[in-house]
C-alpha cells in the first residue's frame, strides 16, 4: 500500500499547478478518498488540504524569486483568482508578501515534498479482531474537545469529570451489547487529525437502536466491519501510541480501510503512567487493493 500511496503522491505533485481531482489521486493510491485523507494526515501529521498548500506556496515562492512571471500569473497558476488572494497565502507560509519577497530577495519557507517508507522495528505486536456488528446506539452525554496527541487531553478529562453518578448509573443500565460498559467515542468534524483539531468525544454506552435515554445524548451508528485493537500500558501513553500505530503501521499493511464512523474506546482511566487495559473499536471495510502492493 506504501508504494501505491506514493504513486498518488506522485501524480498530486505534477497536478500542483492545476486544480487537484483528489478523487483521481485516491484511485492511484487503491483507497476512497475518506481513507486516503485520513492515512495522509496520520501518516504526515497535517491534512492534506495543508500539504497541499504548503507545497504550492513552496514552488510559487521560487517563481516569485526567480523573477520571470508577473505575481499576477504566479498566483493564477498555482489555482488563486485574485493577487490579494494569493498574497494572503503566500505571507500566510512565508510571513511575508509576494512583492516585498521579489523586492528585498528574502529567505522563504519551503514544504518538502512527501513520500513514505516503512520504518521496520520489530518490537510492536498488534492484536486484534474482525468484527460484523448490526446498527447500535451510543447513549451518553458528548463535549467538543480538541485533539491533543501527547499527554492528557485537559478537556476530555473535564467532560468525564463533568458527568454526575446519576448520569453514569442510568447509563450502566442501558449498556446491553459489545463494547460493553461505559467507554468513549469520537467523532471526527474533518478528516483532519493535527494537534487541536476539534472532534466531538462522547462518553457513554452502546445500546440497541430503538433504545431512548430522557436527559441523554444519542449517536446513531449503522451496521458495518470494526477492526477490534487489544492494548496494556501506561495511560494515556499506550492508547495514544496505539492510534498512532493503528495508522501507521496496521492499515499499510492491510487490507481494510477506515470508513465513516466513530471510533470506540473502552478502557479504564487511572492515573497518569498507571497500566491499564484498552479495547479500541475502528469502523473499516474491505479495500480494493493488495496490503502488500
Amino acid at each position: 500500500m506504501l508504494e501505491r500511496l506514493n504513486q498518488a503522491l506522485d501524480h498530486l505533485e505534477a497536478c500542483l499547478d492545476q486544480e487537484v481531482d483528489m478523487a483521481e489521486v485516491a484511485r492511484i493510491a487503491a483507497v476512497s478518498e475518506y481513507h486516503f485523507r485520513r492515512m495522509f494526515s496520520a501518516l504526515a501529521g497535517m491534512p492534506l488540504t495543508v500539504y497541499v498548500r504548503r507545497r504550492r506556496m513552496t514552488l510559487a515562492g521560487a517563481e516569485v524569486l526567480a523573477g520571470e512571471l508577473t505575481l499576477l500569473d504566479v498566483a493564477v497558476r498555482y489555482g488563486y483568482g485574485s493577487g490579494e488572494a494569493f498574497a494572503r497565502a503566500f505571507r500566510s507560509m512565508h510571513g511575508i508578501g509576494p512583492g516585498e519577497a521579489r523586492r528585498t530577495g528574502a529567505v522563504l519557507s519551503a514544504q518538502p515534498r512527501m513520500s513514505f517508507r516503512v520504518v521496520v522495528e520489530g518490537s510492536t505486536t498488534m492484536r486484534y479482531r474482525i468484527v460484523e456488528k448490526a446498527s447500535f446506539r451510543v447513549v451518553g452525554r458528548k463535549a467538543r474537545v480538541p485533539l491533543v496527541h501527547e499527554g492528557l487531553n485537559a478537556a476530555a478529562a473535564a467532560h468525564v469529570r463533568s458527568l454526575d453518578e446519576r448520569a453514569i448509573v442510568r447509563m450502566k443500565e442501558l449498556g446491553d451489547r459489545e463494547p460493553e460498559g461505559v467507554l468513549s467515542a469520537v467523532v471526527y468534524l474533518t478528516d483532519s487529525r493535527e494537534e487541536g483539531a476539534e472532534a466531538d468525544y462522547w462518553v457513554g454506552v452502546v445500546t440497541g437502536p430503538e433504545v431512548v435515554a430522557e436527559g441523554l445524548d444519542a449517536l446513531d451508528v449503522p451496521a458495518g466491519t470494526w477492526a477490534v485493537f487489544d492494548n496494556h500500558g501506561p495511560y494515556p501513553s499506550a492508547l495514544q501510541e496505539l492510534w498512532r500505530d493503528v495508522f501507521t503501521q496496521w492499515f499499510p499493511s492491510n487490507r481494510y480501510t477506515t470508513r465513516p464512523g466513530p471510533e470506540l474506546l473502552r478502557t479504564r482511566p487511572v492515573e497518569i503512567g498507571a497500566e491499564t487495559g484498552s479495547q479500541l473499536w475502528i469502523p473499516v471495510e474491505q479495500g480494493s487493493g493488495s496490503a502488500g502492493a
